[in-house]
């Protein structure tokens, strides 16, 4: 046998050396990877890491807390107080861990205002490497908005008890924003790296809003201006919920607008080599500066930041450094400031920066970039779609009544193509047609029934063209449906329903055109069902038309009234039967029939209340009493029909006149 090789001894020497793989290993592994200092000025959030049967401890305490099976709140806060105690000095490996990041948020959540203190104490110090770090990030950011609610708790109540009950040394804690002051002058340092930083810089911005006092956005919904994309559905993934404390706005003390202007004062100084803010000191900004802090704007990471602070700076700083720093205040073109601009204009990026800051801005300063670089080619703007279309909606919304009508005047005549890749741009044109007191209205609907519904298409209906049934995600059994491209067509559609009668009309023509299967697929559908919900309108649609569509709903009625998005529908029928007193005694009469599979399902028994549905069955008599009630609240100009030469009500009130004992209704015809 040949001797082995040098590499091959080596690498089989090595194999024999390695340990045997662990998820526990790994989990270490990766605590290490993501928490050792890094280059680029980083700061060193390793803080050690937990041993086998600290990590299982934790996993198990997690996995209790997100499961939440305990029998009282008492019995689950004093689990939380016990998992508090064991993790006690252990606060910062937690924090940093992959996993147990995840229990820090959980107990920060569901911890009382003596606990929420201790655990901002134990981060003193280290706010910054938190901040810098994945998972540790996200532990602050929660801490944060919880600390916000605190300070406004002791804000609004004086005579807030200040704890003094710690077990071990009795150490007395200062107050909420004391605390946050503290903490942000260890921020102070690090603004400019901040700003940039990949994790950091979302808590640099929750901090920005909580020191203006603006809502504190959520972590979970689509819309959240400051969780990440992935962030959120990670969240929604392991069910971490927010509390009460999210998605609001708190009252700050007067210390906290004070420290707002010292921290973005010296961030402008940093940005500007030392220039400090101040209307006279602009010309002694270096050219360098002005193209650093541009460079910011289109930096996906930093841009976001920057966007927030010119929100913001109007509460300290009356002459908008921040904007000025962007954008000159000249009123010629600048080259530069030109180049800018369109680069704004065609990079994804750019394009949200200027789209949001041009919602907030001064309206002289939103005019003058408007009449400087985009006024002469609004149309080809528009057709930017993923760029400058979004800066259009901004300006429809921000400019004077003049500007957004020469925009209209634009962009209208090309509208039906530009719907063709953006129907959120198409909603916003038809809102400002509306502040404009329906400026251009009938060439508005001209074009778009010559898209949605021409004479020369065939067959013509609007439920295709606009959303696509056909490859539409209708009648599909899995839970991929519905899409954002249906959620987007749908919502437009119903805008059109809004705008006017026409598009109502041929809608419901549409509706009743499909297959009665199809109809009723549509209203189990998560999206489609909102359009059939939204033509249910009683007073726009005529008797006829009514009666058509309730022929086929009541063919279902129950099953609709025990889906989550049919028992909507279900309810909206109860105005939609008005003057149709046969249709509403059809319905309440099978709901009723088949009342314990209603009853049994949580949406059925909510459809069975809306419709009073017991006063239908024991007190037929005032069931009826509401009907009319609500018929004379939709059309209080109807009156009630009666026959022709009746002439019992005139009877009736000579013979009373002539013997008052004799009681109503002696008389008949």
């Amino acid at each position: 046998m040949g001797k082995p090789r040098g590499r091959k001894l080596l690498k089989k020497q090595q194999k024999e050396e390695e340990p045997e793989f662990s998820p526990d290993l790994q989990d270490k592994l990766n605590d290490v990877d993501n928490s050792v200092a890094s280059i680029n000025g980083e700061p060193n959030t390793f803080f050690g890491v937990l041993d086998t049967e600290e990590l299982e401890y934790y996993k198990q305490a997690e996995s209790t807390l997100a499961i939440d099976t305990f029998e009282t709140p008492e019995e689950k806060q004093q689990f939380i107080h016990s998992v508090i105690e064991e993790s006690r000095n252990k606060e910062l490996k937690l924090a940093t861990s992959q996993i147990c990041s995840k229990l820090m948020e959980r107990l920060i959540l569901a911890s009382d205002d003596l606990q929420l203190k201790a655990m901002f104490k134990n981060f003193n110090g280290f706010f910054f490497n938190l901040a810098c770090q994945k998972f540790s990030s996200h532990v602050l950011e929660t801490l944060l908005v919880r600390s916000a609610a605190l300070v406004e708790k002791e804000l609004l109540t004086p005579s807030f008890d200040q704890e003094t009950s710690n077990e071990d040394d009795e150490e007395v804690y200062a107050s909420m924003e004391n605390l946050f002051l503290y903490m942000l002058n260890e921020f102070e340092p690090h603004l400019r790296t901040m700003v940039t930083h990949r994790y950091a810089s979302h808590v640099l911005r929750l901090l920005l809003l909580i020191l203006s006092s603006k809502t504190l956005p959520s972590t979970t919904k689509a819309n959240s201006s400051l969780r990440s994309k992935k962030s959120k559905i990670a969240r929604k993934m392991i069910d971490l919920k927010d509390n009460e404390d999210f998605n609001k706005t708190y009252k700050t003390p007067d210390s906290f607008k004070v420290k707002l202007k010292e921290l973005l004062s010296s961030l402008y100084e940093s940005l500007t080599s030392g220039v400090k803010i101040g209307s006279s000191n602009f010309e002694k900004i270096s050219p360098t500066a002005i193209t650093k802090a541009r460079e910011l704007c289109v930096d996906q990471v930093a841009s976001p930041v920057l966007q927030l602070i010119i929100q913001i700076e109007g509460i300290f700083d009356r002459d908008r450094s921040y904007w000025h720093l962007v954008f000159s205040s000249t009123s010629e073109k600048n080259s530069k400031e030109e180049a800018f601009v369109e680069y704004l204009l065609s990079d994804p990026v750019g394009s949200h920066f200027l789209q949001n800051v041009i919602g907030f801005a001064r309206t002289k300063y939103v005019e003058r970039l408007y009449n400087l670089y985009m006024k002469d080619r609004i149309l080809k703007l528009a057709k930017r779609d993923m760029t400058g279309a979004f800066v259009v909606q901004s300006l429809l919304k921000t400019l004077h009544q003049n500007e957004v009508r020469r925009i209209l005047s634009d962009l209208i005549p090309e509208f039906s193509l530009l719907l063709n890749s953006n129907m959120d741009f198409g909603t916003e044109v038809l809102d400002a047609s509306i502040r404009q007191e329906n400026y251009m209205r009938d060439e508005i609907i001209i074009q778009l029934v010559k898209k949605y519904y021409s004479e020369d298409s065939e067959p013509k209906n609007i439920l295709e063209s606009c959303l696509k049934l056909s490859s539409s995600t209708l009648g599909n059994t899995r839970d991929d449906w519905p899409t954002a491209e249906e959620r987007r067509r749908s919502l437009f559609l119903e805008k059109l329903i809004d705008y006017d009668d026409k598009f109502l009309d041929i809608t419901i023509e549409s509706l009743l055109d499909l297959p009665e299967e199809r109809l009723l697929q549509m209203c189990y559908h998560g999206v489609f069902s909102h359009v059939v919900e939204h033509v249910l309108q009683v007073k726009r649609v005529d008797k006829i038309r009514r009666k058509r569509l309730l022929n086929i709903f009541c063919t279902d009625i129950v099953n609709l009234s025990c889906n989550a998005y049919g028992s909507h529908l279900v309810d909206k029928l109860w105005d939609f039967t008005a003057q149709l007193a046969m249709y509403k005694e059809r319905i309440a009469t099978s709901l009723t029939a088949e009342a314990e599979k209603v009853k049994n399902s949580i949406y059925g028994r909510q459809t069975w209340k809306n419709w009073s549905l017991d006063k239908f069955i024991r007190k037929r008599f005032d069931w009826k009493r509401l009907v009319k009630e609500q018929e004379l609240e939709l059309f209080p100009d109807a009156q009630p029909l009666q026959p022709k030469n009746f002439k019992g009500g005139k009877r009736q009130a000579e013979a009373q006149s002539k013997s008052p004992h004799l009681k109503k209704g002696k008389f008949s015809k």
